[in-house]
């Protein structure tokens, strides 16, 4: 194998991961906020938490179509065979993304007319962001836990991907999520709205760090190779700090919750779910669709991979710069007074 065939594939697959990680970074707590309508049943309160994310939220799912087209056009092997294996999950996280979408901008028009009408979009936004959330998590357990392919080709059935380990990885994520979003609102508001979040923050942690070693135990007894890849010397030299990391990251966590700080939760978070990703990718390299098929198994032609470089390159930091540029502009506290519409 040709440097070029070996590193474009490498690239690449550095790519998509970063894509992933920040569509998981901005949309994560896009939906958690939803989730939380869950805890926050007053009006007013509902209203400042969909404020925080207003400008921004149809945004942050750029990076999924981003993510998707990487997929598709660079690892076409993997999109074959990972797509019909989670039909289910993903057919139905689009639809859920879809209502959730409409009853975002419903809730609003219907309490400008009718505000008890709202109540069934304020229900259809939680559920939609928890449906996402949850389908999400399962595409990955499904991922990880490996799809059954011949000959390059998905040869197993529709629900395969159905399984308690993908239903916890759906669930983890759902509380992941939740947390993300909770601290979000730390950070983004203030009064009671932001008391509540202080509240509701630290069962979540505590819940989703049992998730994320149960996950991360469970996980290394799916393959052998799993487990190798963490135990294996010099390996577990390499991989150490991230469990380590954890537990700092925790602490730190705990920390900022007692001591009323507004932005290091949020960060925190954001480092476990940045420690639990590169985990996992750790896990399966150099695999794209586990346990049989790597990155340059599944992937398109060098000469192809070199010519959507080049336009990415081109188009990366525009969306990038535009992404940055539109927190920047809504940054800042929000309160009551600031509406959306």
């Amino acid at each position: 194998m040709d440097g070029a065939a070996y590193w474009l594939p490498v690239i690449w697959g550095v790519i998509l991961a970063a894509a992933i990680m920040i569509y998981i970074v901005l949309d994560g707590f896009d939906l958690g906020i939803g989730i939380l309508f869950a805890f926050e049943r007053r009006r007013d309160s509902r209203d400042i938490m969909v404020n925080t994310i207003a400008p921004v939220w149809d945004g942050n799912e750029t990076w999924m179509v981003f993510g998707g087209a990487v997929l598709y056009g660079v690892f076409p092997g993997a999109y074959s065979t990972l797509l019909p294996a989670l039909y289910l999950p993903v057919v139905t996280m689009l639809l859920a993304l879809i209502f959730r979408g409409v009853a975002f901008e419903f809730r609003v028009l219907t309490r400008i007319g009718a505000g008890s009408r709202s109540t069934f979009w304020d229900f259809g936004f939680m559920a939609g962001s928890v449906i996402v959330a949850f389908c999400q998590g399962a595409i990955v357990g499904g991922v990880i836990q490996g799809v059954s392919t011949t000959e390059g080709s998905f040869s197993g059935g529709p629900i395969d991907w159905l399984t308690p380990f993908s239903v916890l990885c759906g669930v983890s994520v759902v509380l992941g999520y939740a947390l993300l979003g909770a601290c979000w609102l730390i950070w983004r508001t203030e009064g009671a709205l932001q008391q509540h979040c202080r509240v509701w923050a630290l069962p979540l942690a505590l819940t989703l760090l049992a998730c994320i070693v149960a996950v991360s135990i469970w996980t290394t007894q799916l393959h052998a190779p799993y487990l190798r890849r963490w135990i294996a010397w010099p390996n577990i030299m390499i991989v150490a700090p991230v469990p380590i990391l954890v537990g700092v990251l925790t602490v730190i966590f705990m920390w900022g919750l007692r001591n009323r700080h507004h932005i290091t939760p949020f960060l925190c978070t954001l480092g476990l779910f940045f420690l639990s990703f590169s985990g996992l990718g750790i896990t399966v390299w150099p695999h794209a669709v586990p346990p049989g098929l790597t990155l340059w198994d599944v992937s398109s032609p060098p000469s192809s991979q070199a010519f959507e470089l080049v336009g990415t390159a081109i188009l990366l930091p525009v969306i990038l710069a535009y992404t940055v540029y539109s927190y920047r502009v809504f940054r800042g506290k929000v309160t009551a007074a600031d509406s959306y519409h």
